[in-house]
């Protein structure tokens, strides 16, 4: 199979071809570096790339094959992982100049876990500072597959354009108030915030110890469900971490919505978009009412206060993780992690209570509008991605799920006519991801936005 075929196919179908022996597991990942060395110099998707290491590993991968079953749907499938997940004798930077020659002396679970599903890692992908947002890129900017003078989004920047440009089939980010929502949805990808302890965390550079989360973006609703798959579960060495059972995430997703209702929040999440994200989930909803679900506009009345709520408590845990690190080095940061964290130190211990208090009403308001529904539907952004001399940031829908640790999926749902994608969330109840995404595979498999491609 030609490599400008098998770097775009779903993890699932390559996953098929792989276990029929119709294509090898150094195949797919010399396609796959094929790829890079397109793509990556025009994006600068990612910090450290392991070519030989890869190459070694999917030849043991092929060899495994020769003598058993699969190790897993991931089996042979190149993917990367966000620059702040622990891997041993590997650089693991979490984007910044303070960390810039960190080697991790062993691998964080979510790596370990990924090994041992059989993935092949290509490489570490390029983020913003310490995952606190913005466009602070120390290792250079990321550009978006769709126009490489816009952003891609962040702080998993390489994470979205690598996956979106089929550099990879999967990438891990993370996610404190938006950071794999965001690029997935500028990028035209999926993304995957599960609920607050479904993934550990361990090995994985904190932000903020109430708001991280780990997640997939991926290329289809299925290919995320399959990296959840691999990681999610209980680790001893994160006590954050939950003991709920991991069910079958991609098994039995429908194509129809019959017996589905879906909350539409409008007061608070609908205002003041752009023209064209309006009508792409105008439409998105209508395509959902196609498919059988029905639709109940609902209230959140303070959702709008978690976006102040969820900064206060990003900036002081932030702040109380890496002070020690960076005390002395605070001129060494960039704009954004260097205000955060000093903002972090001069937030009052009142605020940082406040906003937790903040919180509880959030986690309430949620739990209400989703009683007696399926998930609510939302926009991820308000607007499509800005261009990288802009300085602004595009406006998000995102905190409020890290606020209240409800699993969040963002997939595509439209392009504006300068061909930017659009992005829309489906939230569900706390570990109700096999719900999410049944609703969005529904909604994936009568669309046809996944299967665009960026013109570069």
């Amino acid at each position: 199979m030609a490599g400008n075929e098998l770097h775009y196919l779903p993890i699932s179908q390559v996953a098929r071809l792989l276990r029929q022996r119709k294509v090898s597991c150094l195949e797919v990942t010399e396609a796959a570096w094929a790829r890079i060395d397109q793509a990556n110099p025009l994006l600068n998707a990612f910090i450290t790339l392991q070519r030989e290491e890869s190459l070694l590993a999917a030849r043991e991968a092929d060899s495994l094959l020769e003598k058993e079953a699969p190790k897993s749907p991931l089996h042979g499938i190149p993917i990367s992982l966000k620059d702040l997940y622990d891997t041993e004798g590997l650089l693991t930077t979490a984007g910044s100049r303070v960390t810039a020659e960190r080697v991790p002396g062993e691998d964080s679970t979510v790596t370990r876990r990924l090994r041992e599903a059989g993935a092949i890692l290509l490489g570490k992908a390029n983020m913003s500072e310490f995952a606190c947002g913005g466009m602070d890129h120390v290792f250079g900017a990321v550009s978006n597959p769709w126009d490489i003078e816009r952003f891609p989004g962040g702080s998993s920047s390489g994470s979205g354009a690598s996956v979106a440009s089929g550099m990879n089939y999967a990438s891990m980010g993370s996610d404190t108030g938006g950071s794999i929502r965001l690029p997935a949805a500028l990028s035209g990808v999926v993304g995957l915030k599960p609920t607050y302890g479904r993934v550990s965390r361990h090995g994985v550079v904190t932000l903020s110890w109430t708001l991280d989360h780990a997640g997939p973006l991926a290329r289809t609703v299925r290919d995320a469900g399959i990296v959840l798959q691999a990681v999610a579960g209980l680790d001893p060495l994160d006590p954050t971490s939950s003991p709920e059972r991991v069910p079958n995430f991609s098994r039995n997703l429908p194509r129809r919505l019959e017996g589905r209702t879906l909350a539409v929040p409008r007061e608070a999440f609908y205002g003041s978009l752009d023209p064209q994200v309006e009508g792409a989930m105008e439409e998105a909803l209508l395509e959902l009412q196609r498919l059988g679900a029905k639709l109940k506009e609902v209230s959140i009345p303070n959702a709008a206060a978690g976006t102040n709520a969820m900064i206060t408590i990003l900036q002081a845990e932030g702040a109380a993780y890496h002070w020690e690190r960076v005390g002395d080095r605070l001129n060494d940061l960039g704009t954004t992690a260097r205000g955060r964290i000093t903002q972090g130190l001069l937030t009052p211990a009142v605020s940082y209570i406040q906003a937790h208090r903040v919180r509880s009403i959030l986690i309430e308001e949620f739990r209400q509008a989703l009683n007696g529904v399926d998930a609510l539907v939302v926009p991820t952004t308000q607007t499509t991605a800005q261009r990288l001399d802009e300085g602004r940031l595009t406006s998000a829908l995102t905190p409020a799920f890290n606020m209240t640790g409800l699993p969040a999926l963002s997939l595509p749902c439209g392009f504006t006519k300068e061909g930017l994608p659009i992005g829309m969330q489906i939230v569900g109840r706390a570990f109700e991801e096999a719900t999410v995404l049944k609703i969005g595979h529904a909604y994936e498999s009568a669309t046809e936005w996944h299967t665009r491609r960026p013109p570069i």
